[in-house]
């Protein structure tokens, strides 16, 4: 049984009690002067009902997938991810092999990968497991297959359906038949995530974060020539760079800021570029995807200041981790349906941003290598396909070529970080401010936080000025106690360019009208940001348009934009004059005994690196409520144990230098 007790003493009954119950993973470790460095790579998302494994299915069935690494090793492990996926997902058995072609394997190279000494290992839900090390000869731009053999797996699958490259599905046990003669094929990969090989100190990898164009839309399937691929040949063909793996990390579809397909790009920064294995470089090629049809100028010079203030986010936390980052222009696109006047000013904007010295360590000029001469808002012919917006094996390897290699040399750059302005984030759930008899309507939502939002009434709108009288503003009293830059977030639900805006001030200054606030679904958008001294200020938002919908308002001394339903209500906690957070904490969860949901309060003073997890009594990983890069802040966790059976179970909130548990009753 868990009680609170210190950090130390805690740390060390925990990591007693993982050693004794054998299971959680164990990942094996470089020796002296080694290293783990990624070889290949790719961006897991939840697979949409279109790219779904086809008949026969995963389960109880072999599914073989092939890769192309980048860089060799004699010893790899493999990573395996069901981190979207709604139900867990057994893994009867996998093996690595050379691959001959097609469904083809070299027999002579296969073999077993294990987990923690078992060729079986289930994936919970949300979570992502990593192989025992073993003795495998990789080459460079070698061809691999890995060939599952899957047990039960989940409904809902994690993957990465811009494969560029078949997959193989046939029923039953078969992971060492060298042909999968017969097989079903699909141009998708499921459950594998990464590769990393056991390399020297001079070792490193560049992760690539991207969207289509780094996936590789309009390339050759199983031809391996998107542009990355082209820029990994060049590294090797460079004897100052032939130790430089490649990660590409683009999501076909995806944004930066809101909306697109799979995790955005601020929200995956951590997982798919500073959490890979042996990262020195990161490249930030990514953002047309949240400028295409941009409708109006206001929209326009929006959303290239929150690109912007995203680029910076990447680049802080590149620095923070001693990670040299370069940007790359956003190409042309006009002759796509994305393209009008108002996405290419943003874009050119975007750009100039990008290209100034001094914000990326290096601009990547993809826009100028691809751009037609005698019309800059288009690609240059033939490089492309023909919607204007992605290019072909052509336009590919210009643009892998066009990587200058010599910014990938030279050892670790140690980066001077930043000020110890202690980090303050305040939440406000929008409806708790609505007065009686405005013009605001709150309205139910399961999918807004707190279960609520607001929005003004049909009809009514205040296009000139914020509206007049103080019974239609919302108003946020708060205290802040640093005298530094704070910004003001939103969840918003606003859902076409009729109804994107609001009015904004702080204290006594002029409204702000903010505009172009146009989201897919409920999304986190910056409202604006002020210079504040300590002491006490006051937010005031009015409506502009109907139709806007707004679930909860963060004000915060971060330039990182929240992701899913932020933390918990400074007013909830009663929290008006708002003080400073003195430490980590975890609060016992309320209802306890409870059935089937309960919520779980926990506190941390400084931004880091957060696992929030609940196990069984025989320390078995049930649900992973947290694993992620947070602000500090008060956070009230919701969690659904519907799926479980009655009993006791342990909560682990962890840190670098923080860890404590509390018991929770489930009683059916």
């Amino acid at each position: 049984m868990f009680y609170s007790l210190r950090r130390n003493e805690m740390r060390k009954q925990i990591i007693v009690f993982i050693i004794l119950i054998s299971s959680l993973s164990v990942f094996g470790q470089a020796g002296s002067g080694t290293k783990w460095v990624g070889t290949w790579a790719a961006a897991p998302q939840l697979v949409e009902s279109g790219n779904m494994p086809p008949s026969p299915g995963l389960t109880n069935n072999s599914l073989r997938q092939v890769v192309r690494v980048s860089i060799g090793g004699d010893t790899i492990r493999l990573k395996l991810s069901n981190e979207f996926s709604s139900n867990s997902v057994t893994i009867k058995s996998v093996q690595i092999a050379a691959s001959t072609g097609g469904s083809k394997i070299d027999t002579a190279t296969n073999k077993e990968l294990k987990f923690n000494g078992s060729s079986e290992v289930v994936i919970n839900r949300g979570e992502a497991v990593t192989s025992d090390p073993i003795l495998f000869t990789l080459t460079p731009r070698m061809d691999v297959a890995i060939t599952i053999y899957y047990g039960q797996t989940s409904s809902t699958v994690t993957g990465h359906p811009g494969s560029r490259t078949t997959s193989y599905i046939i029923s039953g046990n078969n992971t060492v038949v060298k042909d999968f003669t017969g097989a079903v094929t699909t141009d998708h990969w499921y459950n594998i995530n990464s590769i990393e090989v056991i390399a020297d100190s001079s070792t490193a990898c560049v992760a690539v974060l991207g969207n289509s164009i780094t996936d590789g839309r309009g390339s050759s399937t199983n031809m391996q020539n998107r542009w990355t691929d082209i820029f990994s040949e060049s590294l090797l063909k460079d004897s100052t760079t032939d130790k430089v793996g490649v990660l590409n990390m683009g999501l076909g579809g995806n944004c930066v800021l809101a909306g697109g397909l799979g995790p955005t790009g601020v929200s995956r920064f951590d997982r798919d570029i500073i959490n890979q294995a042996g990262v020195r470089w990161a490249i930030v090629f990514e953002g047309v995807n949240d400028i295409g049809g941009v409708k109006n100028s206001e929209a326009s010079v929006r959303i290239a200041n929150n690109l912007i203030d995203a680029y910076k986010q990447m680049i802080a936390k590149a620095h923070n981790k001693n990670i040299r980052i370069y940007g790359g222009t956003i190409m042309p696109f006009k002759g796509n349906s994305y393209y009008n006047q108002n996405s290419e000013e943003c874009r050119n904007a975007v750009n100039k941003w990008i290209r100034t010295k001094g914000n990326f360590d290096a601009c990547i000029d993809f826009d100028k290598i691809m751009r037609d001469p005698q019309d800059t808002a288009q690609l240059l012919l033939p490089a492309y396909q023909n919607d204007g917006l992605h290019p072909d094996a052509a336009g590919y390897k210009l643009m892998g070529e066009s990587v200058d290699v010599n910014l990938f040399t030279g050892a670790d750059t140690v980066y001077q970080q930043g000020n110890n302005t202690k980090p303050e984030s305040f939440w406000f759930e929008a409806e708790r401010f609505v007065k009686s008899g405005s013009n605001f309507n709150i309205v139910d939502d399961g999918l807004a936080s707190n279960g609520k939002y607001i929005t003004v009434k049909t009809g009514v709108q205040s296009l000139n000025a914020a509206p007049g009288d103080t019974l239609n503003l919302i108003s946020l009293p708060f205290m802040v106690t640093n005298d530094t830059t704070f910004n003001v977030f939103a969840r918003l639900n606003c859902p076409t360019y009729d109804d994107d805006s609001y009015w904004v001030k702080i204290d006594d200054g002029a409204f702000t009208m903010c505009n172009g606030l146009v989201t897919s679904g409920w999304a986190w958008m910056k409202l604006v940001s002020a210079n504040l001294s300590k002491g006490n200020h006051k937010l005031i938002i009015g409506y502009r348009e109907d139709g806007a919908c707004m679930d909860k308002l963060c004000i915060s001394n971060d330039a990182i934009i929240p992701t899913g339903m932020g933390g918990v209500d400074s007013v909830a906690v009663s929290v008006n004059s708002i003080e400073m957070i003195k430490g980590y904490s975890l609060k016992q969860n309320y209802p306890n005994p409870f059935n089937p949901a309960t919520e779980i309060c926990f506190t941390i003073p400084e931004q880091s690196y957060v696992s929030l997890k609940v196990y069984d009594t025989l320390g078995r990983v049930v649900s992973v409520l947290r694993s992620e890069e947070m602000h500090a802040g008060t956070y009230l966790q919701q969690w659904d144990a519907k799926n479980l059976a009655s009993g006791v179970y342990f909560c682990c909130l962890e840190s670098a230098s923080f860890i404590d548990t509390k018991k929770l009753v489930l009683l059916r």
